[in-house]
């Protein structure tokens, strides 16, 4: 299912009368079966976006399409996961894989055989009486991208997803989801502020500009899957995507210190997984 986005805008009110540009003239395409990350600094507006492609907000101005369709809410073709599972805590684990196809009347059986085969794909088909408060951060998380699967979309939008892991389990977790992503063929639009994160897993990235958000600039990633971060063809693009956010951290930064002010990029690296922005 493709998704399009042309000359989007989006503004928000601070206070009563002025006004806060978040995106500017956002332009891109998403293809059917394709993965693509979005990459920047905080507060550029990738959340944003998400959030209009979801239907859980409308543009400023611009057109978004889904299938030529255009998207004015909502809709089960769209299935967003967000960076706390949102879990229901006094349901267990099979019954939060089951409560969307519930609503949608699927029979109880029927149900549960579904989010059993959406659970086996995440490991977890041993877990499903177990509640939220018994899983490890990353064991929620899984069940959070079962209980999307089971609805079968044809996009599946992930707003940070393993930001509140820890390095290792966030590793597994990137394997797994190119594995159901290739048994799967979904569409899945991934937002990121790790930049290895964001080359190892997406066929592109786009890289956001500082507020309002504009899209600064496209990524092909030509590494074969899977996907090893230490292949030369994903250090040799980090160190690209790294020199193009950087501008962008510096002009946060200087708006915030004034011009004396320079992003010290020596402090940053060697850092294992090159997460930056996030805290912009």
């Amino acid at each position: 299912m493709k998704v399009d986005l042309k000359n989007v805008n989006k503004s928000f009110t601070k206070g009563k009368n002025e006004i806060l540009p978040v995106l500017q003239d956002i332009d891109f395409s998403i293809e059917a079966g394709e993965f693509v990350s979005l990459l920047g600094p905080s507060g550029c507006g990738k959340s944003t976006i998400l959030k209009l492609i979801a239907g859980l907000s409308h543009p400023s101005s611009g057109k978004l399409k889904v299938n030529d369709t255009p998207i004015t809410g909502p809709g089960t073709d769209r299935v967003v996961v967000f960076q706390e599972g949102g879990l229901f805590p006094w349901m267990t684990v099979l019954e939060n894989v089951t409560y969307g196809l519930k609503i949608k009347k699927m029979s109880k059986a029927e149900a549960e055989e579904k989010a059993m085969d959406g659970l086996r794909m995440v490991h977890l088909g041993n877990f499903t009486g177990a509640y939220p408060h018994e899983l490890s951060g990353g064991m929620k998380q899984r069940v959070a991208i079962a209980r999307a699967l089971v609805m079968d979309p044809d996009v599946l939008l992930m707003d940070e997803p393993f930001a509140a892991l820890d390095e290792q389990t966030r590793l597994v977790l990137h394997q797994e989801l190119q594995d159901i992503w290739e048994k799967t063929g979904k569409t899945i639009l991934f937002i990121t502020h790790n930049i290895r994160e964001a080359l190892t897993l997406s066929d592109r990235v786009l890289l956001m500009s500082t507020r309002p958000g504009t899209i600064k600039k496209s990524f092909t990633v030509q590494a074969s899957r899977p996907r090893n971060p230490s292949d030369s063809v994903i250090v040799d693009l980090e160190k690209r995507v790294m020199a193009e956010l950087e501008e962008e951290m510096n002009k946060v930064l200087k708006e915030e210190f004034g011009d004396d002010y320079r992003f010290k990029t020596d402090n940053v690296r060697d850092r294992d997984h090159s997460d930056m922005g996030s805290h912009i």
